[in-house]
């Protein structure tokens, strides 16, 4: 065989090899030149200058696994080391279509311009893969075209480039800051990936700095990998643990002596000692078994950063929350300890109200102008609050009511009725009775609950069906297309609690201020309170929307009755309408008695 023909077959092999045994750590500190528009230390990368980041971009190039989630901190150089280093390892050594999503098209250019680009022009080793000065080479700012494979350059808020061509790598930027969806098409990581199902060595990266909790991307891929932290040796005793604020020890009248308590002996070292040891880090799995890989970096594990600029930021944070302004320390927990943060929403503690009972002295206080009654089904009992409102909605807490029994059974329901048809005397003697009453139709007793509605109806005992989200009215006109043809409200119930929630926070005595009975017998106990604040509003994340929902403070109590009752029983406040207006006292006995009849009608008064 002459030597020419041997000569091309060997070229002809050096293409189709496949890739060295190296891992991108390898490749980046053999091959990767750092620009000097993006580094303070232009020149060879050296991996060692962030030891965390090894493990990170090996896992990346290891073809066991699939999937890579990194929730950081701002400042540990994640885009260079998982973005930009994977760029380079797979153009230069494993030739791939590679796709980088960026929050934005905006975005994605300046990334091009601003950190490939760079990257191409002073690393050798990918000078000669990209043509970007001929015409016809196919090259633009957002597709770089290479021997192999592309790198494709989108943005998430961009139907059209999601769509493009199948891609073998995904390496998803910042995906906390993406839209909620690309246009009408849905969620931009889910369609990005949808780009991967071609290929068997696909390889997907998910990166970003977290934000608020239940609406952080990062933080539910997270929650579903391996959650590995970085530990380090403590410089004393040797056991690796993770660093964390709240082992950090300082003076904030001497800032330049930063230490960290080991949380297995207790030994304070210094931050020197500490990173003196980072070389011997590693990450530790919670839960190894799972196939996504997961990491998770604060900036106390970065080289990049001086502990004493953390902590400043942080006493910078803290004086600004006295002021009531929270933004700094929001902003200091994602981007400096690499965590989410997570909004108070409403919410009441149980013990404030417990202790604001007081004595009424009477069944029914004198400023009670009507009585209203919500009503809670469920299997085995119902639960019943009757509530007696007043002038500017001051409502006063009558009786709170358990009732058990068999629900497929006529007595419980006849003890159901006698309680709410019941007469109440308020303390100037005058016989009140429930104007209204709001009966639950949710749950297994829907039909029967219907039936007892309506041959009362005549008492304003009404069915209603709560119904969820924010944007629901509180309540709609009845409608009788039910079994029964008894009229059916529907309430919306988180519109209710928030309702309910500002009128419980209200501290002074009046408009709506709600008042509680301290004597024994009328079923207001710790329970009941408990039972009242179980539920807080917090903001998540539902279809695409920011959105704010009620959910259960402590996941092991679920026992929300009081609420629902108290819920309920205003309800029926708005469905009857009174008018609250006390007579006017300085008027003639006859004249007040007349007042008070006419009152009758709205207000209950016998």
């Amino acid at each position: 065989m002459k030597k020419a023909t041997i000569d091309l077959f060997e070229k002809i092999f050096s293409v189709l090899k496949p890739p060295p045994d190296m891992t991108i750590s390898q490749w980046a500190d053999e091959y990767r030149r750092l620009s000097s528009e993006s580094s303070a230390e232009p020149g060879r990368w050296r991996t060692s200058k962030a030891p965390y980041q090894r493990e990170i971009m090996d896992a990346i190039s290891d073809i066991k696994v699939q999937k890579i989630v990194v929730m950081s901190a701002a400042q540990i150089g994640k885009t260079d080391g998982f973005i930009l280093n994977p760029i380079g390892y797979y153009m230069h050594y494993d030739p791939s279509p590679i796709m980088v999503l960026q929050p934005t098209i905006q975005m994605a250019e300046t990334f091009s311009k601003d950190r490939l680009s760079p990257m191409l022009r002073d690393t050798p080793a990918l000078q000669e893969r990209v043509n970007d000065k001929s015409r016809n080479s196919g090259n633009t700012i957002l597709q770089k075209i290479f021997p192999g494979g592309h790198v494709t350059m989108v943005g998430a808020n961009s139907p059209a480039g999601l769509r493009s061509r199948p891609i073998r790598i995904l390496l998803a930027d910042e995906i906390d800051a993406y839209p909620a969806t690309a246009g009408n098409e849905g969620d931009p990581l889910l369609l990005a990936g949808k780009r991967l199902t071609t290929f068997w060595n696909k390889k997907e990266v998910c990166v970003s700095t977290p934000t608020i909790k239940g609406l952080s991307r990062i933080e539910v891929e997270y929650e579903h990998s391996t959650q590995e932290t970085w530990n380090v040796p403590c410089p004393e005793c040797g056991e690796l643990q993770p660093l964390e604020w709240g082992q950090i020890v300082f003076d904030k009248e001497n800032l330049d002596e930063i230490s960290h308590a080991c949380c297995k002996c207790g030994v304070i070292s210094s931050e020197v000692e500490w990173k003196e040891l980072f070389h011997k880090g590693k990450f530790v799995a919670k839960y190894p078994e799972r196939k996504v890989r997961g990491f998770h970096l604060n900036a106390l594990a970065s080289l990049f950063v001086e502990w004493k600029e953390i902590v400043s930021k942080f006493l910078t944070a803290n004086e600004e929350k006295k002021k009531g302004n929270i933004e700094l320390l929001k902003v200091w927990t994602n981007t400096e300890m690499g965590q989410t943060w997570e909004e108070e929403g409403e919410q009441l503690e149980k013990d404030e109200l417990y202790k604001r009972r007081e004595k009424y002295n009477c069944e029914v206080p004198e400023d009670v102008i009507c009585l209203t009654a919500g009503v809670d089904t469920q299997d085995d009992r119902f639960e019943i609050e009757v509530v007696g409102w007043g002038e500017g909605k001051e409502s006063w807490g009558i009786k709170y009511q358990v009732i058990y029994g068999d629900l497929k059974l006529k007595g419980v329901w006849d003890e159901l009725d006698a309680f709410l048809n019941q007469t109440f005397t308020r303390s100037d003697g005058a016989k009140l009775k429930i104007i209204c009453a709001c009966i639950d139709s949710g749950g297994h007793f829907t039909n029967q609950v219907y039936k007892f509605c309506k041959t009362r109806i005549a008492r304003r005992v009404f069915a209603i069906k709560g119904k969820g989200g924010a944007e629901v009215p509180y309540y709609n006109k009845p409608t009788t297309s039910n079994r029964e043809k008894t009229p059916l409200f529907t309430v919306g119930v988180d519109t209710g609690k928030a309702l309910l929630y500002q009128r419980l926070a209200v501290q002074e005595e009046g408009a709506n201020y709600c008042h509680f009975p301290k004597e024994k017998d009328r079923g207001y106990t710790e329970e009941y309170f408990k039972g009242l604040t179980s539920e807080k509003m917090v903001m998540t994340y539902k279809r695409g929307k920011a959105q704010y929902i009620w959910t259960l403070k402590d996941s092991s109590y679920k026992r929300n009755e009081p609420l629902d009752c108290r819920n309920y029983a205003t309800v029926a406040l708005e469905i009857a309408n009174p008018v609250l207006k006390k007579p006017d006292n300085t008027d003639t006995p006859t004249t007040q008695t007349k007042k008070k009849g006419r009152h009758t009608r709205s207000g209950g008064v016998i």
